[in-house]
């Protein structure tokens, strides 16, 4: 390999991943790469002629540096794990679907389905991008699991293993493949019922016999090709009218479903149809019926195809490793649902403890920012409980198992009656009165109908009522709600607002108080604002900024940053205790930064956001980093408290209270536990108020589950909070209010969308109560008013949607 260290100081990118080459610039075929990952993923690809991956994509890939895997995947090559994780396996081949949540474009799609010509055992590689799941057919006998893991994450394709990935297993949707199975079959039907329905459409001659004969067959043709339409696509239909009928009947019940005046509809022209194509051989009403059914099974497969490669219900075990390394057993791993109380296990470094557990050997200083919302780390004696949840954020430490994971206090939070159950989302109050009195209303008129005929022309009773029951359509209701909301949400979604369903929407309409946390929500999770107490010449911030620019810790990462611009020395030596602080020796002077008494190497309390200093045995000051709000939160909140009631929770500590004050007054806790604060919204919600919770983490999961609608801010929208009814990118909090206004707009357009429909209602049910609606008119107006009824519930959101500059 030829190689050399740039020594100019031109802005020089990353062939593989864009990034800049500052640290390390490897040079090889005229092409730069900023670490030997990158490099490594070049050569592989070389070797197995797929640098076509790069063509796709200017800087395709994905930044390794600093990744180092070494012994990270050991745990793989434990059989009885590596076999949970497998969807099938015999001698020959094996099965398996793995989640790379870091998929981006279409060189990654590229190159993970050519996977098979990198590495030598795989047979088929098919990659799900909406889901972003990987399947992989390989032979155990040449490959295994751990090679394959091993080799997608020096790709930059880590997958993500944890102990949800055992928890369920990797299925095709059916439901949604038999809806579009459905939509295939009437759609088939309808296409050919009504091509074979142009003799009457326009009204031909067929004088001779062997044209009658001809219609005939036609007739008979599209009563065939309509029993599927009516018995296999309708079927939801009728199901769901008989269901809600006897629900009724049995007094379980006291709102008609809306598949009923469907059901009615349907059934009226597949009976109409039949005595017209039977009896006086003429024309049915076949292709409205069919058009009928393939516009309600389009509109509800619109309705349930969302944001699918968002995940809206993980559980605390998607956060969860799904093995951990286990001290004097037979195997050296475990998996974490197996560990019994007394086993010991060993944590490492920014790794999550799995289950309640007694210290035993090591340096702990635990993050329970996962669990309480406190950004500050606790230090662990031996011999104290450290709970699930928590983050190791120093060097590894060895714990005796106190209790199963099944039963540890994270376990127990969700376990909460809230979770238990599940949360419902219910049409609106419009939505139901329309479906019950539509369908009231419907039969009384075919009623009134029928008794009008009956004293006036018996010969048009039945055209007549059928024919009532044939137009009077709740297109509105079953086309336009859902039409309209998944508009809405696909706005939304345009916005990087994500919403779990149209229900959701709908609810969104109703809040009036909304309840956010504080860290991580109204605070950015990983910036701060950094201040000096104390005084450091500029030869000493030059010193200091030669040893925080080397760590990649979060406050040292603050500190250099607010040292920019400061000149890095030589750094002679430099040691770093794990989540303590650093000693090095910088330009021939002692330097040590870190926490107090690491600092001063006495007993002594600091701040976890202090960066004490001491150079040359001499105590210098501290760094200390505040919080920083987000941008323009006060201006969000300031217009939300206009309209809406507004809380504060918090699991942080109260220093900040004073800067909030102004703005939520007294309705503000602080020292919040996952359990105060999911009993906080109960407590809320059984007052009366509609509401709305904002979070970030997992000790809000409860708050978020227990709310009518629960917000998880995220910086990643793959990486976010569970239980959630929607996910909002953390950049765009400060457009909350327009979000919620829009979907008071929405429901405004479906209510008018209802008006459109009551008017073509009354044109078609008037014309059809004459008795003279002939079936070729029907078959032309019922499909019309649908359509036109749904263009314009869609086309009007999005003009308002440009109004607002939402699009």
């Amino acid at each position: 390999m030829n190689s050399s260290i740039s020594e100019i100081d031109a802005k020089v990118v990353c062939y593989h991943c864009g990034n800049d080459c500052k640290e390390e610039d490897i040079l090889e075929d005229d092409k730069h790469f900023c670490c030997s990952g990158c490099y490594t993923v070049y050569d592989i690809l070389k070797d197995n002629n797929l640098c076509g991956y790069y063509d796709l994509n200017a800087n395709a890939g994905v930044s390794l540096k600093a990744k180092n895997f070494k012994g990270k995947f050991d745990y793989l090559s434990e059989k009885a794990i590596e076999n949970e994780l497998l969807s099938y396996q015999d001698e020959q081949i094996a099965k398996v679907i793995l989640s790379v949540p870091s998929i981006h474009c279409s060189s990654c799609v590229w190159l993970l389905e050519n996977f098979p010509k990198i590495l030598k055992g795989v047979f088929t590689s098919r990659l799900n991008f909406v889901k972003k799941e990987l399947s992989l057919d390989f032979d155990p006998n040449v490959v295994s699991l751990k090679e394959i893991v091993e080799l997608m994450a020096t790709l930059g394709y880590e997958p993500q293993i944890n102990l949800e990935s055992t928890g369920k297993l990797k299925k095709i949707d059916h439901e949604t493949r038999k809806l579009l199975f459905k939509i295939g079959v009437t759609g088939f039907c309808a296409g050919n019922i009504m091509m074979m329905s142009f003799p009457e459409y326009f009204n031909l001659d067929l004088a001779n016999k062997l044209d009658a004969t001809y219609q005939k067959f036609f007739l008979y043709f599209n009563f065939l090709l309509a029993l599927p339409v009516f018995f296999y696509g309708a079927s939801d239909y009728l199901k769901g009218a008989y269901y809600s009928i006897l629900e009724n009947l049995k007094g379980n019940s006291n709102i008609l479903s809306v598949d009923i005046p469907i059901a009615l509809g349907i059934t009226a022209l597949f009976l109409r149809s039949t005595y017209e194509t039977f009896v006086p051989q003429t024309a049915g009403y076949w292709d409205s019926m069919a058009g009928l059914v393939l516009f309600l099974l389009v509109g509800k497969w619109v309705q349930t195809v969302t944001f699918n490669y968002l995940s809206f219900d993980r559980s605390y075990k998607s956060y969860f490793p799904l093995a951990v390394k286990v001290k004097n057993q037979s195997a050296n791993y475990k998996n974490v649902n197996e560990l019994q109380k007394g086993d010991v296990f060993f944590v490492h470094h920014q790794e999550l403890i799995p289950t309640d557990a007694i210290l035993m050997e090591g340096n702990a200083l635990i993050d329970y920012s996962f669990v309480t919302g406190e950004s500050n780390p606790v230090k662990k004696l031996k011999g104290e409980t450290v709970f699930a949840g928590g983050r190791q954020v120093a060097d590894q430490i060895e714990l005796l198992v106190q209790k199963p994971v099944s039963t540890s206090y994270l376990t127990q939070l969700w376990n909460n009656e809230s979770f238990l159950k599940e949360k419902e989302i219910p049409t609106t109050a419009l939505a139901n009165a329309f479906s019950k009195y539509f369908t009231y209303l419907t039969i009384a008129i075919a009623a009134a109908v029928g008794i009008y005929w009956k004293f006036n022309n018996p010969e048009l009773i039945w055209p007549a009522v059928t024919a009532v029951l044939m137009v009077a359509c709740p297109c509105a209701l079953t086309l336009s709600l859902p039409f309209t909301m998944n508009t809405t949400m696909s706005i939304f979604g345009r916005n990087k607002f994500f919403v779990k369903n149209q229900g959701v929407i709908q609810q969104l309409s109703e809040i009036d108080t909304m309840v956010f946390d504080k860290t991580g929500t109204l605070t950015e999770a990983n910036h701060g604002e950094v201040r000096l107490v104390g005084e450091l010449s500029y030869y000493e911030k030059n010193l200091v900024y030669g040893v925080v620019s080397q760590s990649v810790h979060p406050l040292s990462k603050l500190v250099s940053s607010y040292l920019q611009g400061s000149n890095s020395l030589e750094v002679n030596y430099i040691f770093e205790v794990k989540g303590q602080g650093i000693e090095a020796i910088v330009d021939g002077r002692s330097v040590k930064i870190g926490k107090l008494d690491f600092v001063k190497n006495i007993n002594a309390e600091s701040q976890n956001s202090e960066v004490h200093v001491m150079i040359d045995n001499e105590y210098k000051g501290y760094f200390t980093v505040e919080p920083r709000f987000r941008a323009n939160w006060k201006t969000l909140l300031q217009k939300l408290s206009k309209t809406f009631t507004i809380a504060l929770l918090s699991g942080d500590n109260p220093r900040m209270s004073e800067t909030l004050k102004p703005i939520f007054g007294s309705r503000m806790r602080f020292n919040q536990s996952p359990q105060d604060k999911l009993d906080y919204i109960k407590q809320l919600q059984n007052s009366g108020s509609h509401v709305m919770m904002i979070g970030d983490g997992l000790n809000d999961a409860g708050a978020l589950r227990e709310s009518k609608i629960g917000i998880a801010l995220t910086e990643d929208v793959q990486a976010f909070s569970p239980s959630c009814d929607a996910i909002l990118d953390a950049e765009r909090i400060d457009k909350l209010d327009d979000y919620v206004r829009f979907s008071k707009t929405a429901l405004n357009i479906v209510k008018l969308s209802f008006l459109l429909s009551v008017v073509y209602n009354i044109m078609g049910v008037g014309w059809a109560a004459s008795g003279e609606l002939s079936p070729v008119v029907a078959a032309i107006f019922m499909p019309l008013s649908t359509l036109s009824v749904v263009f314009f519930s869609v086309g009007l959101t999005w003009l308002v949607a440009r109004y607002k500059k939402m699009v």
